[in-house]
């Protein structure tokens, strides 16, 4: 972990940010999954077991207190079988192997999908509560989940339309996103927006549109999906920054669009974009992509980069301050 460690959120028993790679404080070569959140991190090991470290101050760390770890400990209970993990903005939901979702931590605008908005400081079953949840991704203050049967629930904040259920209410449940269908694939939650892939390869978003972080080249608001411009059907996954996102497709190719300000879309420029545009170093090898207010992506090789806002260092290359509008390597 690098970058900003307000709280512990990098796990290595420190509070001083970095600028170059740390092992949390319990090391291992176990670890199998990863999330971040706002100011703290979420981690699964290949036993099963649930980790948080960083900021607690709703319970996000859902050890059934408000105490800060700077280390990480496990989730109340002890589980071993925790399959997926996401973070949002102060509050956590993860899936088990059974196919439960449970959520906890901040739970203004009923992000933890209780049908309340109380605070949770250990984790609580959605109110939908089933055993047939697949995906679940968080960010700022709302929800998006997927079940085994394809369809697609949202949950939180809804002021934007970010919920896409063609209303701007808040939900404290889940609900399904407008035009519904059974053939949703993969989601992604930003800030105050959703981007989600549909089976067919289509990548749809809804919500929140300034800088054109929908990316279908307006700035207008949706309440309810619409295409990504280009009409591809060949999109095989999607992440969701601050104020921008990023796309793979299945050919390799790496896509962003959106806020620009800090170079974050990797284009060599500043300039903010409507619709997708590649990063700078181009090629058809990209595998894997994160966002949040910098971005983050590994290639088919194995090797990562990173680029946008540096403030931290949170891009890992042993600078801070220094902000990146093409991509750079962390030192590790």
């Amino acid at each position: 972990t690098w970058g900003y460690n307000a709280y512990g959120a990098l796990g290595d028993n420190t509070t001083v940010p970095r600028s170059y790679p740390v092992q949390p404080v319990t090391g291992g070569t176990n670890w199998s999954k990863v999330a971040c959140g706002n100011y703290h991190t979420a981690a699964i090991k290949t036993d099963g077991t649930l980790w948080n470290w960083g900021s607690n101050a709703y319970g996000q760390l859902g050890d059934n207190t408000k105490i800060h770890r700077s280390s990480p400990i496990q989730v109340v209970g002890f589980a071993t079988n925790w399959s997926s993990v996401s973070c949002g903005y102060f509050f956590t939901a993860a899936i088990k192997t059974d196919g439960t979702l449970w959520t906890w931590g901040r739970n203004s605008e009923g992000v933890l999908g209780d049908n309340t908005t109380i605070h949770r400081s250990s984790p609580i079953q959605t109110i939908a509560f089933g055993t047939d949840w697949n995906k679940v991704a968080c960010e700022h203050r709302h929800t998006g989940a997927i079940k085994t049967d394809g369809t697609l629930w949202n949950w939180g904040q809804n002021t934007s339309g970010q919920l896409g259920d063609n209303t701007t209410i808040h939900k404290s449940s889940p609900v399904q996103v407008f035009g519904f269908g059974t053939n949703w694939s993969s989601v992604a939650v930003g800030q105050s927006y959703t981007a989600a892939i549909k089976t067919d390869g289509t990548i749809w978003t809804w919500g929140l549109n300034s800088y054109g972080r929908l990316g279908d080249n307006t700035i207008i608001h949706r309440s309810s999906p619409v295409q990504v411009i280009g009409f591809a059907t060949n999109w095989s996954s999607v992440a969701c920054g601050y104020k921008f996102t990023a796309a793979t497709k299945t050919d390799g190719t790496l896509w962003l669009w959106g806020s620009n300000a800090y170079g974050n879309l990797g284009d060599n420029t500043i300039i903010h974009r409507s619709s997708p545009v590649q990063t700078i170093v181009f090629g058809s090898n990209w595998s894997k992509v994160a966002c949040g207010d910098f971005t983050a992506a590994i290639k088919k090789d194995g090797t990562l980069w990173t680029w946008g806002y540096n403030f931290h260092g949170q891009l890992g290359n042993n600078t801070a301050g220094a902000n990146r509008s093409s991509p750079v390597q962390p030192l590790a």
